[in-house]
Order: C-alpha cells, then sequence, then structure tokens
C-alpha cells in the first residue's frame, strides 16, 4: 500500500502552535521491509540474546546488533558522533529471602518468597531488614492535594509497613469520568506511585495486594517480572530515602492477614474508595521480612540514530522502542527460563529499523528523524526516563514523536487503539493516515490497566513533547471485536513477560504491516511538515510543553 502524503498532509492547524502551510516535497511512501522486520525479530528475540537484560552478555550483542543494522539503513549516529547515551544502573538481586512473617494476630503467618509473595528494594545496600514492623492499611496510598484526597491525613508511618490496593478508588467505575477519571487509570494508580508515595511518608516497606483486575495482569507476571535481577537508576544517596522493602501479596494472603487482625478485607477495601478515608493500623500486628543484596553498577547504553533534515535538521521527530527484556526469568513447566521478549518488545525495536530503511530509501525529510531504542524499560522506564532528564535533542525542538511497544500479531484489524486517545493534536496525523487505509482510531478498551504510564513515551511527554502510542486495532476484519479480544487475552495469559514470548516463524505479518505504515506516515508527515502539534488544552503536560516552545521561541 502506498499512502500520499500530499493528501494526508492538508491538516487543520488545530492544536498546533504555527498555522503555517504544510509542503511534501515527496509524495509517497515506499514499501516497508517487512523481511527486514522479520529478521530483526526473530534474531533479538533468539535464545543467544538471552533475554536482552541490561548489563547482560544478551544487552551487548544487542547494542552491537542495533548498531549494525542502523549503519545499514542509512542512520548517523545520534548523540554527537556516538550511537550511545550512556544511562548508569545498579543491578540488585535479592538473595536468601525470609519468609514475610506476621506476628501479633490472631495467626501466625509467614508468607513464601514467590507463590505467596514476591520482594526487592531500590535502596543500594548489602542488607535489608524489616523487623516488628506495625502494619497500616492506607487504602490506596494516595496523597492528591489538589483533589483534596489524602490517605495518610493525620498518620505517621515512619517505620511501619503500609498495606496498599492497586490502581484508583473508582476503577470500577463504568465511565473515564469521576474523581479519578473514572475507568481510565491516573498515575496516582500505578503501583510505582504507590512506592514513591510510600517513601515520601517515611515507610519503613510497602506492601500492594495483587488483585488481577486492577493490576492488569495476573501474579505470574508479577512473580517473573519482581525475581531474579532487578535494575534501578544509579544515585549519589544510593536511594536512602526510599522504603526499605516494597513488593505485592496474593489477594488471598491479604484477606488471611486482615482476618488475623480482627478486620475484613472486602470491607476496608470498599471503604477505601471514598473520600474522607483514614488508614486502619491492623491492630498489633506487625511485619518482618529481610534479604541479602548483591550489587552490580554498571552503564547500560540507549542507542539513537539519526537521519538529518534537509531543511530543517534542528527540529526533530522521534521515534522510541524500548530493546530490553527480563532476561532470565522464572522457568516455565518445562524448564525454558529465557524470557525472549518477542513481542515485547522485539518486535518495536524492529520496527526501528524497518521505519529508518523506509525513510532513507524515501529521502531526508525537512525535519530530523530520530530513531531511539531505550534500555530498562521493563524496570521502570528508565531508560527514557534518563533520556527525559538529559536530552540529546533539545525538547522544545522536538516536534513530537510515536512510541511503539509489543506490535501484536494479529490479522489485519478495523481500528487502531490510542492509549490516552484525545490528548494531543498527533492524533490529527494518525486519522488523516488511518483514513488512507479506511481504518478508525478507538479509544482504550481496558483503560484501567493505566497502558499510558507504563511505556516510554510518558517520560517524554512529562517534559511536554507530545508523544504518541497507539496499539493494534481489537476489531478484527476476520471475526471482529470477539477475535481481537480472544487473542489478547491468551497473549498477556500465556506469553506475556513470560518464557513463551518467542519468535513464531508461523505468525501472521499482515496486521503489522499495515500499522507499520501507519506509524511511517505519521513520522513522515511530522517530519514535512512546518507545523508544532500541541498538547489539546487542558491535558496534564499542556503548560510544560506552552513554555518549553515559548523559550524556545
Amino acid at each position: 500500500m502506498r499512502l500520499a502524503l500530499l493528501a494526508l498532509l492538508g491538516l487543520a492547524a488545530c492544536n498546533t502552535q504555527s498555522s503555517a502551510p504544510a509542503v511534501a516535497s515527496d509524495t509517497a511512501a515506499p514499501a516497508i521491509p517487512l523481511d527486514t522486520m522479520k529478521e530483526a525479530v526473530r534474531t533479538l528475540s533468539s535464545d543467544a540474546f538471552e533475554g536482552r537484560a541490561p548489563g547482560t552478555p544478551g544487552e551487548q550483542k544487542t547494542l552491537d546488533y542495533l548498531v549494525q543494522q542502523f549503519q545499514k539503513a542509512g542512520l548517523q549516529p545520534g548523540n554527537n558522533g556516538s550511537w550511545f547515551q550512556d544511562v548508569p544502573l545498579v543491578a540488585i538481586t535479592a538473595k536468601n529471602v525470609s519468609p514475610l512473617s506476621f506476628t501479633g494476630g490472631a495467626q501466625p503467618m509467614a508468607l513464601r518468597y514467590g507463590p505467596e509473595f514476591v520482594a526487592g528494594t531500590y535502596r543500594v545496600t548489602p542488607r535489608i531488614d524489616v523487623k516488628d514492623s506495625p502494619v497500616v492499611f492506607v487504602g490506596y496510598g494516595i496523597n492528591a492535594p489538589e483533589k483534596g484526597w489524602n490517605d495518610y491525613a493525620g498518620l505517621d508511618v515512619k517505620g511501619k509497613t503500609v498495606v496498599i490496593l492497586v490502581n484508583d478508588p473508582d476503577w470500577q467505575t463504568a465511565e473515564a469520568r469521576g474523581e479519578f477519571n473514572g475507568r481510565a487509570m491516573t498515575y496516582y494508580g500505578r503501583w510505582t506511585y504507590k512506592y514513591e508515595e510510600a517513601a515520601r511518608q517515611g515507610a519503613a516497606a510497602a506492601i500492594i495486594v495483587h488483585q488481577t483486575e486492577p493490576a492488569a495482569y495476573g501474579w505470574n507476571v508479577v512473580q517473573s517480572s519482581w525475581t531474579g535481577e532487578q535494575q534501578v537508576a544509579d544515585a549519589a544517596n544510593g536511594h536512602a530515602d526510599q522504603s526499605a522493602a516494597i513488593g505485592w501479596i496474593q489477594l488471598d494472603k491479604a484477606k488471611a492477614l486482615f482476618a488475623s487482625a480482627g478486620q475484613d478485607f472486602d470491607k476496608l477495601a470498599a471503604a477505601a474508595k471514598v473520600k474522607g478515608f483514614k488508614a486502619v493500623p491492623l491492630g498489633n500486628v506487625k511485619a518482618s521480612v529481610s534479604f541479602d543484596n548483591t550489587i552490580r553498577r554498571h552503564a547500560s547504553k540507549n542507542v539513537i540514530g539519526i537521519l538529518p533534515g534537509a531543511k530543517r535538521p534542528d527540529e526533530y521527530v522521534l521515534y522510541t522502542a524500548h530493546w530490553d527484556h527480563l532476561g532470565r526469568c522464572e522457568a516455565a513447566a518445562d524448564g525454558d527460563d529465557i524470557c525472549n521478549g518477542a513481542i515485547d518488545n522485539a518486535t518495536g525495536t524492529a520496527a526501528l529499523i524497518a521505519l529508518a530503511q523506509a525513510n532513507k530509501a524515501a529521502g531526508a525529510p525537512d525535519r530530523s528523524l530520530l530513531f531511539m531504542a531505550v534500555t530498562a524499560e521493563e524496570s521502570g522506564l528508565l531508560g527514557s526516563k534518563y533520556y527525559g532528564d538529559n536530552p540529546v535533542f533539545p525538547h522544545a525542538r522536538t516536534v513530537g514523536g510515536v512510541n511503539m511497544d509489543a506490535l501484536n500479531m494479529t490479522p489485519p484489524a478495523r481500528n487502531v487503539i490510542v492509549v490516552g486517545k484525545g490528548k494531543s493534536g498527533l492524533e490529527t496525523y494518525l486519522d488523516r493516515a488511518l483514513a488512507q487505509q479506511g481504518r478508525t482510531a478507538s479509544n482504550e478498551p481496558n483503560p484501567e490497566k493505566g497502558f499510558y504510564y507504563r511505556s516510554d513515551h510518558f517520560m517524554l511527554a512529562k517534559h511536554g513533547v507530545p508523544m504518541l502510542y497507539f496499539d493494534a486495532g481489537d476489531d478484527l476484519i476476520e471475526g471482529g471485536t470477539a477475535a481481537g479480544k480472544a487473542a489478547a487475552q491468551e497473549y498477556e495469559k500465556n506469553r506475556y513477560h513470560g518464557p513463551k514470548d518467542e519468535f513464531d516463524p508461523n505468525w501472521n505479518w499482515a496486521g503489522v504491516e499495515k500499522d507499520l505504515q501507519i506509524y511511517y506516515a505519521v513520522g513522515r508527515m511530522l517530519a514535512m511538515t512546518t507545523d508544532w502539534p500541541n498538547w489539546n488544552q487542558g491535558d496534564e503536560f499542556r503548560a510544560v510543553r506552552d513554555e518549553s516552545r515559548a523559550g524556545a521561541r
């Protein structure tokens, strides 16, 4: 399929900082090199790359391969003559993890590490020892002054263990509106926020209760993601200001814990949904857990390639994808312990290569195109956060970008799913590209999963850079939404963050090929226009973008 860029570039100037006419010097997209895409996914997800964990031999193989492929595609090194941006990390592996014990209740409890609880730490220290820490249930663990909501109001949790619910208080609301945007998760609902706030409050330990629906994944994902080596950003204070222990417990164990303290978990969880909820100490119950840490400092790498613009090379359009995955992880029943990350995210990384090749074949656009493969997304978006805090190219001169994370191998769909639909003027470009394929943009069917805060675009958006993130459609041409939902559920249940996310030579690539054409068109249009798309009025990122662009002008 060939997309006529001249037609696509007839864009309305709404939500832009410039209404200058858009002009294209080329009229159509070249064919997307699907064979390049297939070979890159197969290579990056092979056992030889050992799951592409940062700081392992798998990282070095990934870096070597990406540089080779970026060079072959015709890109230039994107960081002052280097392909790399160093990202200082610390790898922490918990060893000799004790049971998570609770004493002082009707029944003492000792939870098993792995099947019943997981724990780790952000602190860079050889030993963690939380002993006889009073336990407090803090509901959703949210402190949102702008909403008049504070689950920690009047509470001193210094030295205590807080038990927290995942997601937002109104996550079961049918619509995306309410105190915390209803069904659509806000950042207050993310587990990362829960630990951040617990640390600000001085908690010794922070434990989240796992519930599959509001967490958006089963316990198998928690266990595989939280065991083994964990990456944190290096910091001068060794993260001494963070809680000593953070982790998750199974829902049934949380209910048993509350019952042992004379409390009803379900009643307290319901009460926590109402503004004004007061935290509840669990009687005389005290928590203890300890473990040793092996510590390894290393510099992981973001990989940056650039296709310089022909007319305005100091204006930048960004494609991002994370190259990392989990490395060796909890073994499957057959003993396979390599989390290959074929879908997540060898596909997105391979798309960078394929799109670079396609854009080079089309000739240099007016603006520069950046292709950035970032590290440590699986550890909390650490690579993109580092770039956001230490940009190689000024955010004020970055027009916008597209993030690619886990391209689903489903047959062609009538739509795409826009994560965070309605946030920015970039959707005008997306809609024009989709129209050429007779497709539409849809809202997320599961906004409670909080995908907007779970991939690398978020760390650019926080600095004001308009970023678009969309997934493969769920309304399949053959089978409709029922088939799309079944495919998504099968992947999440059987392969996501597990050893079976592997390359399959029998994949149907027709849907991915159409999506790649959309990624190409959106990026190319941005690189050929003079417009500066912005976040929509009232969006959480609008103010920082306005300030950034005002400074640039």
